[in-house]
């Protein structure tokens, strides 16, 4: 798994390593408002990174280091099954409403399409407007489908998507963070 670059970032393979820092960028109990759970501890995010790091080859994590300040401020996932990738995307608080979700989802899904990864999924709560908007700036759109009370928005082969897919999540969040 490579680094991925951005004129703003750089997405960098997750290690066990990164737990210190990102257990301080993921400190805020906001950030579990739609996906629910706490904050987990440095020593819990160590083993989780080791699972992680150690899990099947379609588990890939990226942390997100932004370079003006030489930090970590989030991380992407992918996970992949055939052509087929599922994404998510966290940024810590003090770094939210700077683009910096939407940079991040954008390389990470340009990155799976040269990989000829076909189907992207993203699952968004309905009332996360910010989240919808990364998605769509990530060329996702949502769907009729649904899973766990969230939508299911998706980006088809060579970044098609299908006609019928509703356009109200669309017009509902114009203009979110």
């Amino acid at each position: 798994m490579d680094t991925i670059e951005t004129p703003l970032l750089s997405l960098l393979p997750l290690r066990p390593e990164h737990a210190g820092e990102m257990a301080a960028v993921l400190s805020d109990p906001a950030l579990h408002k739609f996906t629910g759970g706490a904050p987990l501890t440095e020593q819990e995010l160590r083993t989780r990174y080791e699972r992680l790091a150690a899990g099947p080859p379609g588990w890939r994590n990226w942390v997100i280091r932004l370079r003006e300040e030489e930090r970590l401020v989030g991380y992407v996932q992918a996970t992949i099954d055939g052509r087929t990738a599922e994404v998510a995307w966290v940024i810590g608080t003090p770094w939210q409403g700077r683009g910096l979700a939407r940079a991040a989802a954008r390389a990470l899904v340009d990155r799976l399409t040269e990989q000829e990864i076909d189907t992207v999924v993203a699952h968004i709560h309905p009332d996360h407007a910010a989240s919808a908007a990364v998605a769509a700036s990530a060329g996702l759109r949502p769907t009729d489908r649904w899973l766990d009370g969230e939508v299911c928005w998706e980006r088809g082969p060579a970044g098609t998507i299908p006609s019928d897919r509703p356009g109200w999540f669309l017009r509902s969040t114009r203009g979110a963070a």
